[in-house]
Order: C-alpha cells, then sequence, then structure tokens
C-alpha cells in the first residue's frame, strides 16, 4: 500500500506499525524519524516559524485564519504523482495541519481515488485508537494491537509506580504570549503520570488564557510545553513561564517530540512528567526531554 501521512504524528504512527516502506509522502515537519524528510517526497510545505518570537507567531497565525488562509501548503502535483492509496490526515486543529476537506478537494481535482483517513484524537485513549485505525486500513491490525497492548503496559507500569502517592497540580503551559492552556489529550499524560492537571482543558481544545487565571488554579510545578517546538524551544520559552509565575518550579519538556504530537511517543511523555512529578520512584528519561529551569 501506498501512504501518505499529512500530519508528523501520522508519519510516527506508520513506522511504529512497520510500513516505513509503504511511506511514500510526507510533510515539512516530519522529523521522527530524521530520515522521514530525506527519503520521502514532501508533499506539505510550511513557513518555518522557529525563528520567530512567541507572539509573532501568534500574530501570524491569527492573521493566516482570519483571513481565511491556510498555514500548510498542498504540493498537489507532487501527491497526485505519488499515486497513493491511503492518506492519513486531520480535522482536529487548522493550526497543526492541512484540514480533510482541503485533502479531499485536491484529490478530486487530480482525479486521485485514494482513501483518506482523519485521525482526530480528544483523549490519550482516542490516540491509542488511531494506532488500531491506521492498522485495519492498512491491512496490519495485528501489528497495531502489539503496539497499542505495550503502550498501556508501560502506561500500568507508572500507574503502579505512583500509586498512592500524592498528586501534585500540575499546569502545562502550551504557550506563553498569550499564554494557553493545556487541551485534548495532554492533561491525560499528566493523570496517567500520577499528577492533576489544572487550568487545562482536557478533551477540548487549548484556548489562551492569562497568567492570572493559571497562578488562581494554584499550580505545585509548571511544564512548559509549546506547540512546535523541542526541547531547546521550550527551555527559550520557559523565561516568560518563570516571570510570570515566581517562585513556582518550572521543567521545559520536548513538547513536539513526547506531548503534543498524539503518535506513540506520547507513553514517553507520560513516563517523562511522572519523572518530574515523582523523582524517587520513576526514572529520569534519556537527555534531551526534560530540563529544569527555575
Amino acid at each position: 500500500m501506498r501512504i501518505v501521512s499529512m500530519l508528523p504524528s501520522a508519519t510516527e504512527i506508520v513506522y511504529a506499525l512497520g510500513l516505513g516502506d509503504d511511506l511514500v509522502g510526507v510533510t515539512f515537519e516530519c522529523d521522527e524519524p530524521p530520515t522521514a524528510r530525506v527519503e520521502k517526497t514532501v508533499v506539505v510545505g510550511g513557513r518555518d516559524t522557529s525563528d520567530m518570537a512567541p507572539d509573532a507567531i501568534d500574530a501570524y497565525v491569527r492573521a493566516q485564519l482570519a483571513s481565511g488562509e491556510d498555514l500548510y501548503t498542498l504540493h498537489a502535483e507532487a501527491l497526485a504523482g505519488l499515486a497513493p492509496e491511503l492518506i492519513l490526515t486531520q480535522d482536529l486543529c487548522r493550526v497543526c495541519a492541512l484540514p480533510t476537506d482541503r485533502v479531499e478537494d485536491a484529490l478530486d481535482y487530480l482525479g486521485c481515488g485514494a482513501d483518506v483517513v482523519s485521525l482526530d484524537p480528544h483523549s490519550l485513549d482516542d490516540v491509542l485508537a488511531t494506532f488500531l485505525a491506521v492498522g485495519e486500513r492498512a491491512g496490519v491490525r495485528d501489528r497495531a494491537e502489539t503496539v497499542v497492548a505495550r503502550a498501556r503496559e508501560r502506561l500500568a507500569a507508572v500507574s503502579a509506580a505512583v500509586q498512592g502517592r500524592p498528586a501534585p497540580n500540575v499546569v502545562i503551559v502550551e504557550w506563553v504570549d498569550p499564554p494557553f492552556t493545556a487541551g485534548h489529550w495532554v492533561p491525560d499524560l499528566v493523570t496517567a503520570a500520577g499528577g492533576r492537571p489544572v487550568a487545562a482543558r482536557p478533551r477540548a481544545m487549548s484556548v489562551a488564557t492569562t497568567w492570572d487565571e493559571i497562578a488562581a488554579a494554584q499550580p505545585d510545578v509548571a511544564i512548559v510545553s509549546p506547540c512546535g517546538f523541542h526541547l531547546g524551544g521550550a527551555v527559550a520559552h520557559a523565561e516568560a513561564v518563570v516571570a510570570a509565575l515566581p517562585g513556582l518550579p518550572v521543567w521545559a519538556i520536548d513538547a513536539d517530540g513526547i506531548v503534543v504530537r498524539p503518535g506513540p511517543r506520547l507513553v514517553d511523555g507520560v513516563e517523562a512528567i511522572a519523572a518530574i512529578l515523582h523523582p524517587d520512584v520513576v526514572p529520569a528519561p534519556p537527555a534531551g526531554r526534560i530540563a529544569r529551569v527555575a
């Protein structure tokens, strides 16, 4: 089966299911595995905002959405040339990837008959269910069941390690200027790690808030997880959190790697958050995943 991934998390799912050789198209943001953008055809492009300040990125995104413009560019001719049979996309967030209707319109125009699957999880359980959905469509349901079973085993191990321990109040800051709450599956990661998510919107879209509202939720620790950034970017963004929430322990985490992308590495995210909250019973994660900032 010739598979095209329209979002980084789907690319990770495809590889986790052992379908890397079947993947023919990816996005410019697909960096896991690191060879994906080199070995595959890039069919979705977009603006690199990594060097922009958080407020400038927010302003750019808001302006694009307000004008009805997409944040991503579909390379339609390149997509048609791949003759895909299965395309993985999403409708959950226009900031994260091209919506399904844009892809379907392009396929109609090009005369392509690919099967388009939209992956739209709202919770951690939903994320695991998307592995099964992709496995089913790709004819490897048994592999997907094995991946999900292993993920649940690791989650159960974390749960057993933190069972009976006090659950600290945890705020996950998904953006800093303006501050955004944690939404969708991210609060579930905190709960699974033995914490209590505050100033959060479980199973709902992340929204802008204020530092006063975050402080009023009485967090015991802040974890900075800016969408679109790995650990280095999270550390840089964390300076704003340290200034806004003085005296609060502040950690940065590899957001794109293990928190905000709904893929297999969310289990790594649970383990990393648990190591922050319960370091005496959960071992520290590999280097490059978390960093204490304050």
